[in-house]
């Protein structure tokens, strides 16, 4: 006689980028297993690999994490998380007043969305007749980024995510989808914009939607009161 089973509950979500209903469960001790030893490692690249197979195996394989914007996937995550360990977790987070003092707070991950700037558009126009539609970073664009800020520099880095990002270009009622084309002929295309076309993509990025939440700490030692922003899912571990 087989040992009995225990079956998961299921609950279901919105992605923010796409209002497309989910339906995901809890991760299980061993999904969770792996996720701690991610976390031991202290590598970015591990902890998100982990993360990356935890919600295609708790979203039961009907996502593709690996076209996710970086936001969706860290939503869908925490809303995991907090279904699985519980909804209110304990951060310890610096004071701003010092830039030293630690002090622990208590979040509810349920209350963390996803905040999305009213001025932030997806689609670009650079001249009267030529614009341009970005995509969202993606987590295989975010760790390449980071690996190339280690052997490159910065600027090198963020031009690499400009072409990654971008989609489509169009001029008058042409279309050119960018992914059928080099880096070379990217990089050729970024070369040719002005400086205020140049910062319109960067205000694309600026302004895209990201994770983040806002709690108000009281320095022990200061007795000053401030408010600290949250962001991104590294910070809510």
């Amino acid at each position: 006689m087989s040992l009995p089973k225990i079956n998961a509950p299921e609950y279901r979500l919105n992605v923010p980028s796409s209002d497309e209903e989910i339906r995901y469960r809890p991760f299980l001790v061993k999904e969770e297993k792996l996720l701690l030893i991610a976390q031991e490692t202290g590598d970015d690249a591990a902890m998100y690999d982990a993360v990356q197979n935890l919600v295609e195996a708790c979203c039961f394989d009907t996502v593709d994490v690996t076209k996710m914007p970086l936001f969706d996937l860290e939503y869908v995550f925490l809303n995991i998380r907090a279904k699985s360990v519980g909804e209110v977790v304990d951060l310890e987070v610096t004071c701003p007043d010092d830039e030293e003092t630690k002090v622990k707070v208590k979040v509810d991950l349920t209350k963390i969305d996803v905040h999305m700037d009213d001025s932030h558009d997806a689609r670009i126009q650079l001249t009267d007749d030529i614009g341009i539609l970005m995509s969202y970073p993606n987590l295989a664009t975010v760790l390449s980024m980071k690996k190339d800020a280690e052997e490159e520099s910065n600027i090198d880095s963020m031009f690499k995510m400009i072409q990654d990002c971008m989609y489509q270009i169009w001029q008058d009622e042409e279309t050119f989808d960018v992914t059928d084309y080099t880096d070379k002929e990217k990089q050729a295309f970024l070369d040719s914009l002005n400086h205020e076309q140049f910062e319109k993509l960067q205000t694309f990025f600026e302004t895209m939607p990201t994770l983040k939440h806002e709690v108000e700490v009281t320095n022990p030692k200061t007795k000053v009161k401030s408010k600290v922003v949250l962001e991104g899912m590294n910070s809510f571990f």
